[in-house]
Protein backbone atom coordinates (compact mmCIF):
# COMPACT_ATOMS: atom_id res chain seq x y z
CA UNK A 1 0.00 0.00 0.00
CA UNK A 2 0.98 3.64 -0.21
CA UNK A 3 0.38 6.26 2.41
CA UNK A 4 -2.73 8.29 1.53
CA UNK A 5 -6.01 8.87 3.33
CA UNK A 6 -9.31 7.20 2.53
CA UNK A 7 -10.71 10.52 1.29
CA UNK A 8 -7.82 10.85 -1.18
CA UNK A 9 -8.37 7.27 -2.39
CA UNK A 10 -12.05 8.03 -3.04
CA UNK A 11 -11.18 11.25 -4.88
CA UNK A 12 -8.62 9.58 -7.16
CA UNK A 13 -10.86 6.60 -7.95
CA UNK A 14 -13.75 8.89 -8.86
CA UNK A 15 -11.45 10.93 -11.08
CA UNK A 16 -10.57 7.73 -12.94
CA UNK A 17 -14.21 6.67 -13.25
CA UNK A 18 -13.61 3.65 -11.02
CA UNK A 19 -15.90 2.33 -8.23
CA UNK A 20 -14.81 3.65 -4.85
CA UNK A 21 -15.20 0.20 -3.26
CA UNK A 22 -15.73 -3.26 -4.67
CA UNK A 23 -17.80 -5.92 -2.90
CA UNK A 24 -16.21 -6.91 0.45
CA UNK A 25 -13.14 -4.77 -0.34
CA UNK A 26 -11.18 -3.40 2.63
CA UNK A 27 -9.52 0.03 2.74
CA UNK A 28 -6.12 -1.60 2.28
CA UNK A 29 -7.26 -3.58 -0.77
CA UNK A 30 -8.82 -0.41 -2.18
CA UNK A 31 -5.49 1.43 -1.91
CA UNK A 32 -3.71 -1.48 -3.59
CA UNK A 33 -6.22 -1.43 -6.44
CA UNK A 34 -5.76 2.33 -6.88
CA UNK A 35 -1.97 1.97 -6.89
CA UNK A 36 -2.15 -0.79 -9.50
CA UNK A 37 -4.27 1.44 -11.74
CA UNK A 38 -1.85 4.34 -11.34
CA UNK A 39 1.18 2.14 -12.08
CA UNK A 40 -0.42 0.95 -15.32
CA UNK A 41 -1.13 4.56 -16.29
CA UNK A 42 2.42 5.63 -15.45
CA UNK A 43 3.81 2.84 -17.64
CA UNK A 44 1.82 4.03 -20.62
CA UNK A 45 2.75 7.67 -19.86
CA UNK A 46 6.44 6.75 -19.66
CA UNK A 47 6.17 5.27 -23.12
CA UNK A 48 4.39 8.41 -24.24
CA UNK A 49 7.11 10.56 -22.65
CA UNK A 50 9.80 8.77 -24.65
CA UNK A 51 7.75 9.22 -27.79
CA UNK A 52 7.27 12.89 -26.88
CA UNK A 53 11.04 13.34 -26.55
CA UNK A 54 11.66 11.78 -29.96
CA UNK A 55 8.83 13.84 -31.47
CA UNK A 56 10.33 17.08 -30.14
CA UNK A 57 13.75 15.99 -31.38
CA UNK A 58 12.32 15.35 -34.86
CA UNK A 59 10.58 18.73 -34.90
CA UNK A 60 13.82 20.46 -33.93
CA UNK A 61 15.74 18.70 -36.71
CA UNK A 62 13.09 19.67 -39.26
CA UNK A 63 13.19 23.26 -38.02
CA UNK A 64 16.97 23.40 -38.42
CA UNK A 65 16.74 22.03 -41.98
CA UNK A 66 14.13 24.68 -42.79
CA UNK A 67 16.37 27.42 -41.39
CA UNK A 68 19.25 26.25 -43.62
CA UNK A 69 17.05 26.38 -46.72
CA UNK A 70 15.82 29.87 -45.81
CA UNK A 71 19.39 31.11 -45.33
CA UNK A 72 20.37 29.73 -48.76
CA UNK A 73 17.42 31.55 -50.35
CA UNK A 74 18.17 34.74 -48.43
CA UNK A 75 14.87 34.69 -46.54
CA UNK A 76 14.93 36.36 -43.12
CA UNK A 77 12.53 34.97 -40.54
CA UNK A 78 10.85 37.77 -38.58
CA UNK A 79 10.28 35.45 -35.61
CA UNK A 80 14.00 34.88 -35.18
CA UNK A 81 14.58 38.65 -34.94
CA UNK A 82 12.06 39.07 -32.13
CA UNK A 83 13.61 37.90 -28.91
CA UNK A 84 11.20 37.00 -26.11
CA UNK A 85 11.04 39.52 -23.30
CA UNK A 86 12.81 38.26 -20.20
CA UNK A 87 10.83 38.40 -16.96
CA UNK A 88 11.90 41.01 -14.43
CA UNK A 89 12.99 38.85 -11.50
CA UNK A 90 14.67 39.97 -8.31
CA UNK A 91 16.61 37.01 -6.94
CA UNK A 92 17.11 37.17 -3.18
CA UNK A 93 19.03 34.82 -0.89
CA UNK A 94 16.61 32.07 0.13
CA UNK A 95 16.18 32.16 3.91
CA UNK A 96 15.05 28.92 5.54
CA UNK A 97 13.92 30.85 8.61
CA UNK A 98 11.01 32.20 6.56
CA UNK A 99 9.39 28.75 6.78
CA UNK A 100 8.08 29.81 10.17
CA UNK A 101 8.13 33.60 9.80
CA UNK A 102 6.85 34.42 6.27
CA UNK A 103 6.00 31.57 3.91
CA UNK A 104 4.54 33.89 1.28
CA UNK A 105 7.86 35.67 0.87
CA UNK A 106 9.70 32.34 0.82
CA UNK A 107 7.46 31.12 -2.01
CA UNK A 108 8.35 34.16 -4.10
CA UNK A 109 12.06 33.83 -3.32
CA UNK A 110 12.05 30.22 -4.56
CA UNK A 111 9.93 31.14 -7.59
CA UNK A 112 12.32 33.94 -8.61
CA UNK A 113 15.40 31.76 -8.21
CA UNK A 114 14.03 28.78 -10.16
CA UNK A 115 12.66 30.98 -12.95
CA UNK A 116 15.97 32.85 -13.18
CA UNK A 117 18.00 29.61 -13.28
CA UNK A 118 15.70 28.25 -15.96
CA UNK A 119 16.20 31.42 -18.03
CA UNK A 120 19.97 31.16 -17.55
CA UNK A 121 19.88 27.63 -18.93
CA UNK A 122 17.85 28.78 -21.95
CA UNK A 123 20.32 31.62 -22.63
CA UNK A 124 23.25 29.22 -22.33
CA UNK A 125 21.69 26.88 -24.89
CA UNK A 126 21.08 29.79 -27.26
CA UNK A 127 24.68 31.05 -27.03
CA UNK A 128 26.26 27.72 -28.03
CA UNK A 129 28.22 27.51 -31.30
CA UNK A 130 26.15 26.59 -34.34
CA UNK A 131 28.12 23.36 -34.83
CA UNK A 132 27.29 22.24 -31.31
CA UNK A 133 23.60 23.09 -31.75
CA UNK A 134 23.41 20.93 -34.88
CA UNK A 135 25.20 17.95 -33.37
CA UNK A 136 23.16 15.00 -32.13
CA UNK A 137 24.19 15.64 -28.52
CA UNK A 138 23.43 19.33 -28.87
CA UNK A 139 19.94 18.65 -30.19
CA UNK A 140 19.19 16.25 -27.36
CA UNK A 141 20.43 18.79 -24.80
CA UNK A 142 18.16 21.45 -26.31
CA UNK A 143 15.11 19.16 -26.16
CA UNK A 144 15.97 18.30 -22.54
CA UNK A 145 16.07 21.99 -21.64
CA UNK A 146 12.74 22.71 -23.35
CA UNK A 147 11.17 19.69 -21.68
CA UNK A 148 12.40 20.86 -18.27
CA UNK A 149 10.95 24.33 -18.83
CA UNK A 150 7.58 22.72 -19.60
CA UNK A 151 7.60 20.19 -16.76
CA UNK A 152 8.50 22.70 -14.03
CA UNK A 153 5.53 24.99 -14.79
CA UNK A 154 3.18 23.28 -12.25
CA UNK A 155 5.71 23.92 -9.46
CA UNK A 156 6.18 27.57 -10.44
CA UNK A 157 2.42 27.98 -10.60
CA UNK A 158 1.98 26.60 -7.08
CA UNK A 159 4.79 28.80 -5.77
CA UNK A 160 3.22 31.88 -7.35
CA UNK A 161 -0.19 31.00 -5.88
CA UNK A 162 1.46 30.10 -2.55
CA UNK A 163 -0.40 26.79 -2.57
CA UNK A 164 2.53 24.39 -2.16
CA UNK A 165 2.13 22.00 0.76
CA UNK A 166 4.28 22.94 3.80
CA UNK A 167 6.36 19.74 3.89
CA UNK A 168 7.10 19.93 0.15
CA UNK A 169 7.85 23.66 0.45
CA UNK A 170 10.39 22.90 3.18
CA UNK A 171 12.26 20.40 0.99
CA UNK A 172 12.21 22.65 -2.09
CA UNK A 173 13.45 25.55 0.06
CA UNK A 174 16.35 23.43 1.31
CA UNK A 175 17.27 22.36 -2.23
CA UNK A 176 17.28 25.90 -3.64
CA UNK A 177 19.02 27.33 -0.55
CA UNK A 178 21.89 24.85 -0.93
CA UNK A 179 22.01 25.46 -4.69
CA UNK A 180 22.43 29.19 -4.12
CA UNK A 181 25.31 28.52 -1.73
CA UNK A 182 26.89 25.96 -4.10
CA UNK A 183 26.44 23.11 -1.63
CA UNK A 184 25.23 20.62 -4.19
CA UNK A 185 25.84 17.53 -2.08
CA UNK A 186 23.51 18.94 0.58
CA UNK A 187 21.02 19.88 -2.15
CA UNK A 188 21.20 16.30 -3.42
CA UNK A 189 20.39 14.97 0.08
CA UNK A 190 17.34 17.25 0.31
CA UNK A 191 16.30 16.19 -3.20
CA UNK A 192 16.40 12.53 -2.19
CA UNK A 193 14.26 13.26 0.87
CA UNK A 194 11.75 15.03 -1.38
CA UNK A 195 11.68 12.38 -4.10
CA UNK A 196 11.92 9.03 -2.27
CA UNK A 197 11.66 10.03 1.39
CA UNK A 198 13.72 8.68 4.27
CA UNK A 199 11.39 5.97 5.55
CA UNK A 200 12.50 2.30 5.53
CA UNK A 201 9.74 1.70 2.94
CA UNK A 202 9.62 4.94 0.91
CA UNK A 203 6.24 4.24 -0.71
CA UNK A 204 4.64 4.18 2.73
CA UNK A 205 3.64 1.29 4.95
CA UNK A 206 0.66 1.74 7.21
CA UNK A 207 0.15 -1.89 8.28
CA UNK A 208 3.07 -2.98 10.45
CA UNK A 209 0.96 -5.01 12.87
CA UNK A 210 -2.23 -6.96 13.04
CA UNK A 211 -4.44 -3.89 13.33
CA UNK A 212 -4.27 -0.76 11.23
CA UNK A 213 -3.93 2.42 13.29
CA UNK A 214 -5.56 5.63 12.16
CA UNK A 215 -2.64 7.78 13.34
CA UNK A 216 -0.12 5.75 11.33
CA UNK A 217 -0.50 7.98 8.27
CA UNK A 218 0.37 11.09 10.30
CA UNK A 219 3.51 9.45 11.63
CA UNK A 220 4.83 8.89 8.12
CA UNK A 221 3.46 12.08 6.54
CA UNK A 222 6.93 13.65 6.30
CA UNK A 223 8.48 10.47 4.93
CA UNK A 224 6.25 9.84 1.93
CA UNK A 225 7.90 9.50 -1.49
CA UNK A 226 6.36 12.50 -3.23
CA UNK A 227 7.77 11.35 -6.57
CA UNK A 228 5.17 8.57 -6.45
CA UNK A 229 2.20 10.83 -5.78
CA UNK A 230 1.32 11.50 -9.41
CA UNK A 231 2.92 11.99 -12.81
CA UNK A 232 2.89 15.81 -12.60
CA UNK A 233 4.82 15.77 -9.32
CA UNK A 234 7.34 13.30 -10.72
CA UNK A 235 8.00 15.55 -13.70
CA UNK A 236 8.59 18.78 -11.78
CA UNK A 237 10.72 17.00 -9.16
CA UNK A 238 12.83 15.62 -11.99
CA UNK A 239 13.04 19.11 -13.51
CA UNK A 240 14.40 20.52 -10.22
CA UNK A 241 17.16 17.89 -10.38
CA UNK A 242 18.00 18.94 -13.94
CA UNK A 243 18.24 22.58 -12.88
CA UNK A 244 20.52 21.51 -10.05
CA UNK A 245 22.79 19.74 -12.54
CA UNK A 246 22.94 22.84 -14.75
CA UNK A 247 23.66 25.13 -11.77
CA UNK A 248 26.52 22.88 -10.70
CA UNK A 249 28.06 23.02 -14.18
CA UNK A 250 27.79 26.81 -14.40
CA UNK A 251 28.60 27.59 -10.75
CA UNK A 252 30.95 24.86 -9.53
CA UNK A 253 31.21 24.30 -5.76
CA UNK A 254 34.07 25.76 -3.77
CA UNK A 255 35.12 22.33 -2.47
CA UNK A 256 35.14 18.93 -4.17
CA UNK A 257 33.20 17.47 -1.26
CA UNK A 258 30.09 19.39 -2.39
CA UNK A 259 29.97 17.86 -5.88
CA UNK A 260 26.76 15.84 -6.15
Amino acid sequence: TFNISRQEVVRRLRAKGQPIRLFAETDKQCRIRLRALELMEERSEDQGQRNDFMRQLGEMEEGMKLDVLRQKDGIVDDKSLKKPKKPDLVVEPITLGLLQADRDRLNMQIYAYLAYTQQEWADFMEQRPEEEKRSTQGKRAAVLQKQTAEYIKPLLKQLKKRSLEPDILARVAEITHHMQNRRYRDAQDSYLQLSIGNAPWPIGVTMVGIHERSAREKIFSSQVAHVLNDETSRKWIQSVKRLMTFAQSKYPPDTLSQIS
